[in-house]
């Protein structure tokens, strides 16, 4: 075998990606690749982009082409583009960028090994979006020990009227149940107490699949392995049945959070999104979560500058946050993406007053948040601590069941100690407009801390992933 080559692997846009690069970071190792920390110190080096938006796709670019430069700087000798960016435009990039050795689409991904091994390999592997991983599948947990990301289906049967993730990543395509729970299993047995779901739409779960099993069917299988969390990311309000509300609401291990992106609220909006859902459906929904499932934290997104968007209906957006206030909230501005029904509508919104809106909502969301907060001193949490907290005067910093990882604020601990991945009670001494300050009030038993520390949760594999904010909107 031909010396160990080191890789270098950068992963740019949503949860969903990271996984993609899991697989690839597994089937590499495999094929006897090693993983470097640094791109400059690295053979191969992999990019997996995101072309949801036209920020994303100039991330992208912007990305390739530093790492191209180490191609005449650094240790590197092929350069791989991967993902969305390659799957959308990938007979443009191979002209303007010859410096990429290939470029693979988003169902090959876990192909990567057998082509860069391959003497004689096409430059271009951009299959129609087909493919989604198994349990047998190689993949690496690039986050700490204790929490992965499991995806659970690939694709989307939406059509959006803004959105291009269908022509990118394909129809929908469920894993089964068994499937499911046989890589969840092996994650805990691996350390893991938290899984965060992951799918284009979660609450599409299993249509396609024989005998139509809903979501609520893996939920109820998930939650006989051991770990300690199972947070619910991307869940469609189109269909949300009562028997999935009634796990939510009854299943501990079942996190009280619920991402449900609604985009909007103007009827007239929602129409033209071909979001499938009236006003007075997502308001109703809304509050039958809110009382069926208490202590729920509810993170949504929204858009702004949809063409079409008038002053009365962004003031009709503006009062709906206002009186939801929900917990989390992320905000786009609009991208006029060719490809998308939304990109033939007219009556465009002008750019500056898309910012002017986007700053608007976001203004009211952190009174929001700030007064959530404060409501929470005094209160006792279950924090997963993740760590030291670094660069702040704080010992430690971790997260409580409403703050998921990446894109939501955290619990930093400046009294008490405990190890990374201890489940911990702590008393909430600050607030502040996203992150909480607390001091650790109980602990484990000795026999979990001293499991714990015996594991010395190690750091966790680097993607080269940069920082996200809360930018998802499918």
């Amino acid at each position: 075998m031909e010396d160990t080559k080191s890789l270098y692997m950068m992963t740019l846009g949503c949860p969903k990606n990271r996984v993609d690069s899991e697989v690839m970071l597994g089937t590499l190792q495999h094929h006897g690749y090693k993983l470097v920390q640094e791109a400059s110190e690295a053979q191969v080096i992999v990019v997996n982009t995101c072309a949801f938006i036209g920020p994303a796709k100039q991330e992208s670019v912007d990305s390739i082409l530093e790492m191209a430069e180490l191609k005449k700087s650094g240790a590197c000798k092929t350069l791989v583009v991967t993902g969305c960016l390659s799957q959308r435009y990938g007979q443009e990039l191979a002209k303007e960028m010859p410096e990429v050795d290939h470029f693979l689409g988003t169902s090959a991904y876990a192909q990567i090994g057998d082509l860069l091994a391959a003497e004689a390999s096409p430059r271009q592997v951009i299959p129609d979006p087909d493919y989604i991983h198994d349990a047998n599948t190689p993949r690496v947990n690039s986050m700490p020990k204790y929490t992965a990301y499991l995806k659970v289906s690939e694709g989307c049967d939406n059509a959006c009227a803004f959105c291009i993730i269908p022509t990118l990543r394909g129809g929908q395509r469920s894993r089964p149940i068994d499937d499911i729970v046989t890589e969840a299993t092996r994650l805990a047995e691996s350390g893991v107490q938290e899984l965060n779901l992951v799918a284009q739409d979660l609450t599409a779960y299993g249509h396609d699949l024989p005998g139509k099993p809903k979501l609520h069917d893996l939920l109820k299988a998930l939650v006989k392995v051991d770990v300690k969390w199972i947070r619910l990311h991307y869940a469609y309000p189109r269909v949300f049945p009562d028997e999935l509300i009634d796990v939510m609401a009854t299943e501990p291990k079942i996190a009280r959070y619920l991402d449900m992106p609604v985009q909007h609220v103007s009827d007239k909006l929602l129409l033209s999104m071909k979001r499938g859902r009236n006003s007075e459906f997502l308001k109703s929904l809304l509050a039958k979560l809110r009382e069926r499932v208490p202590g729920l934290v509810m993170r949504t997104s929204l858009i702004v500058g949809l063409p079409g968007e008038t002053e009365e209906d962004f003031e009709m957006l503006k009062e709906f946050v206002k009186q939801q206030r929900f917990e989390r909230l992320g905000v786009f501005q609009y991208s006029d993406e060719e490809g998308t029904a939304a990109y033939d509508l007219p009556d465009k919104v002008p750019q500056k007053t898309i910012e002017r809106r986007w700053r608007e909502v976001m203004a009211i969301q952190k009174r929001i948040n700030r007064e959530q907060n404060k409501k929470l001193v005094g209160k006792r949490l279950e924090v997963l601590v993740e760590g030291p907290a670094p660069e702040t005067e704080h010992l430690l910093v971790g997260r409580h069941q409403g703050q998921a990882p990446d894109i939501d604020g955290m619990v930093y601990i400046n009294d008490g100690l405990a190890y990374p991945g201890e489940l911990v009670t702590v008393e909430v001494t600050e607030a502040h407009d996203y992150d909480l300050v607390a001091r650790v009030v109980e602990r484990p038993d000795p026999k979990q801390r001293q499991h714990t520390a015996r594991d010395a949760h190690p750091a966790p594999v680097s993607l080269g992933t940069k920082p996200r904010t809360a930018t998802h909107a499918e």
